[in-house]
């Protein structure tokens, strides 16, 4: 790959500093991963969100902004393509998009919610991403009927159970089989979630027992404070300590692997962010706080190399550095 001029000093302003926040001022290292929102629509509605993703939400990635990716992957060397949402399966583009990157040879990472496997007109869904060898990282907030039809509405627990067993059917999660199915835990309120090491084998041993179900590993993600999540918890009066207990649980340690410091997200506008809840949050990477002020975009990185560039820190990042630390991909330590 031909080397590129790092980002435009007026693309590189830091935005929140952390002297405001109090979290340490962190940096981008080599980009390996970049996370795409292919839109907010989605088959359900989750109490802990982030998005407010929806039946009803519209907005969408357009074929413009969706063919400069496959060229953004080859200019970067990006090796790994994130898709999420809403329910990025939604997006008409989506199995174009997948072929796209799987014909560079760049990992495809579906973020699944599982339901969407038994919509109607995705019936095909799971056996279109086993032929492209997708990674199918699946929400399952629990392992416990009960507790996930409380979080995620009537029924999508046994829902979520006939996804997984498809996909087990297709060879995900077997072993060998090279199809990798990662599932994530989030907790049910404003609380860390427990170590993720035996969360994951209770998952493994429950799955296993009742269901038949194997997987690879299980993420335990916390909580952001934001958006739908954090409209509930400043309703009930539970936002500001939430807030102090992700700050007390702050671990330094967890800095050197959080996520953004190898990934950008992208919205469905083509706008740049340093990660998902920035983006929710309207913290562009670089350039002015709101959507096409001067803030990157996806063509940027066609030329520019953001590596070394800060990133836009705030209250919320507590959230992935607290505890054993939580960032996309499960602890972090």
């Amino acid at each position: 790959m031909v080397s590129s001029p790092p980002l435009p000093a007026d693309l590189q302003e830091s935005g929140t500093s952390a002297g405001v926040t109090g979290f340490p001022a962190i940096h981008r290292t080599a980009l390996t991963t970049l996370q795409v929102n292919l839109g907010y629509q989605c088959n359900q509605a989750c109490s802990h969100c982030h998005v407010n993703a929806g039946p009803s939400r519209t907005e969408r990635m357009d074929d413009a902004t969706l063919a400069l990716i496959p060229a953004v992957l080859a200019a970067r060397g990006i090796g790994c393509l994130d898709l999420t949402g809403g329910a990025p399966e939604l997006h008409p583009g989506f199995r174009g998009l997948v072929r796209a990157a799987r014909a560079q040879g760049v990992e495809v990472i579906d973020r699944c919610n599982l339901t969407i496997l038994s919509e109607p007109g995705q019936e095909d869904l799971a056996t279109f991403l086993a032929e492209q060898g997708v990674t199918v990282v699946a929400s399952l907030p629990c392992y416990l009927e009960a507790n996930v039809d409380r979080q995620r509405g009537d029924g999508v627990f046994a829902r979520s159970i006939a996804g997984l067993q498809r996909l087990n059917a297709l060879g995900y999660g077997q072993p060998d089989s090279g199809l990798e199915l990662h599932l994530v835990y989030n907790p049910q309120g404003p609380v860390l979630p427990p170590p993720q090491a035996q969360l994951e084998a209770d998952y493994k041993r429950v799955l296993a027992a009742e269901f038949g179900i194997v997987f690879n590993q299980l993420y335990a993600l916390a909580n952001m404070p934001i958006q739908r999540f954090g409209a509930v918890l400043r309703a009930s009066g539970q936002l500001e300590g939430y807030q102090a207990l992700l700050r007390a649980s702050h671990r330094q340690a967890n800095l050197e692997q959080v996520m953004c410091r190898s990934l950008i997200s992208v919205d469905w506008q083509g706008q740049l962010f340093d990660c998902d809840f920035n983006q929710q949050l309207q913290l562009p990477l670089a350039g002015g706080t709101a959507p096409n002020h001067g803030a990157a975009q996806l063509r940027d990185l066609l030329e520019c190399d953001p590596q070394g560039t800060p990133i836009h820190v705030g209250e919320h990042c507590f959230g992935c550095t607290a505890g054993s630390g939580s960032s996309c991909g499960g602890a972090l330590g």
